[in-house]
């Protein structure tokens, strides 16, 4: 890391040296104004009053010497009226040492001697710049060992540059402003954190310096710090530091491939369940519309038994209404032929009455007449015969003759 602030400067030289001074600067110095000498001078004035004073003479050789002096004066005058403006550079124009305007790229030709370039000034190369900052307190008040900053800047407006401040005083305003933006930072962060200052965001600090730097004529157009150092002791103490932090990060890689495995395989599990349910889900759909199935074939079919059993009773009632009916017309037509033949009737039922009576006769007790004497031992005895001979007797009495 570089150890030593940028170094800014104007440099007087010769037109020929202008482009490597912007380019490459002096002696590790940065160039981004160039002074230019001026190498036209007065020496053709007096070769105009030879001429002159040849041509006023009114010898032929003399008119003829001043004509030729005449025309020498006046090439070297175009000669030395020329002047060119590198490409990506400004030239800031004077007459009698004021300020006139600025010269674009490219050929211009200066005729009046009082015309002059000030000065060629860097107007599209963004200049590096590096501050290394020593002793840099933070929030603690601890400081730090160094704060590399790093900018580039470029020229935007050569007079506003040239007229205000110059090359050299520039040097001096920016590392100054430099300075106070690192240590500014510097106050707000705390020691163990230092090391995030490398690569941080510093647009603030940008806008900072494009606010002081601005009325210049200059812009910055990027910043960063690239490095931070901390006090030795810091650094033991960040470094035990470091490797907690790298140890904690392989536990937590690791961690990390072991949740992720874990995930994977609850994930598989997961898919696997769901593979079954939906096998499980298509079975009881299948069982669900075979029972839909079975039932509304059962349902037909008990329609269909019942429809059977309702014709069939239908059947069986017309045939039964049908033989109710023909019953009933049997009856009275049977009915009408008793009514026809009632004499028939009342013989039949003089002649059954007569059978009935015959039975009834035939059935009935006959009386049987005992004598015996007046004795009265003979009586009891004749009355125990005659009670065993009286159900015999009954017995052939009602046998058929």
């Amino acid at each position: 890391m570089s150890r030593e602030f940028s170094k800014i400067k104007e440099s007087l030289a010769s037109w020929s040296e202008i482009r490597q001074l912007l380019r490459g600067g002096e002696q590790g110095q940065l160039v981004p104004v160039v002074i230019p000498k001026d190498r036209r001078g007065f020496a053709w004035i007096s070769l105009i009053f030879l001429a002159l004073y040849a041509i006023g003479t009114l010898n032929p050789f003399g008119i003829a010497i001043g004509l030729l002096l005449m025309l020498v004066a006046l090439v070297w005058m175009w000669r030395r009226a020329i002047i060119e403006i590198e490409e990506g550079t400004t030239g800031v124009r004077s007459r009698w040492g004021a300020i006139t305007g600025v010269l674009p790229p490219g050929r211009h030709y200066l005729w009046l001697p009082w015309d002059r370039v000030d000065a060629v000034v860097d107007t599209s190369t963004e200049i590096p710049y590096s501050a290394p900052i020593v002793a840099c307190p933070t929030a603690e008040n601890v400081p730090l060992k160094s704060i590399e900053f790093f900018l580039k800047f470029r020229i935007v407006d050569p007079v506003a540059f040239v007229r205000t401040i110059g090359a050299g005083n520039f040097d001096l305003v920016l590392s100054s402003a430099v300075q106070d933006a690192i240590r500014q930072r510097g106050r707000r962060v705390n020691t163990e954190r230092a090391y995030d200052l490398r690569g941080s965001d510093v647009g603030d600090m940008q806008d900072a310096l494009n606010r002081q730097l601005g009325r210049y004529g200059v812009r910055v157009t990027g910043a960063n710090i690239p490095d931070v150092q901390l006090p030795d002791q810091y650094q033991q103490h960040l470094a035990t530091r470091e490797k907690v932090a790298k140890e904690l990060s392989a536990y937590e890689r690791e961690w990390e491939l072991t949740r992720k495995r874990r995930i994977d395989t609850l994930s598989m599990e997961i898919e696997r369940a769901k593979k079954t349910r939906d096998a499980r889900i298509v079975e009881v759909k299948a069982s669900l519309n075979k029972a839909k199935k079975d039932v509304a074939r059962m349902l037909e079919e008990h329609e269909t038994e019942a429809q059977r059993v309702r014709w069939e009773i239908e059947a069986r009632g017309r045939a039964e209404l049908t033989a109710a009916e023909n019953e009933a017309k049997a009856l009275r037509r049977l009915a009408e032929s008793y009514r026809d033949n009632r004499a028939v009737l009342q013989y039949e039922l003089a002649r059954r009455r007569l059978d009935v009576g015959a039975k009834l006769a035939e059935s009935a007790p006959q009386p049987l007449v005992v004598r015996t004497r007046g004795n009265g031992d003979d009586s009891a005895l004749s009355t125990l015969l005659l009670a065993q001979l009286l159900p015999r007797i009954a017995a052939n009495g009602k046998e058929p003759h």
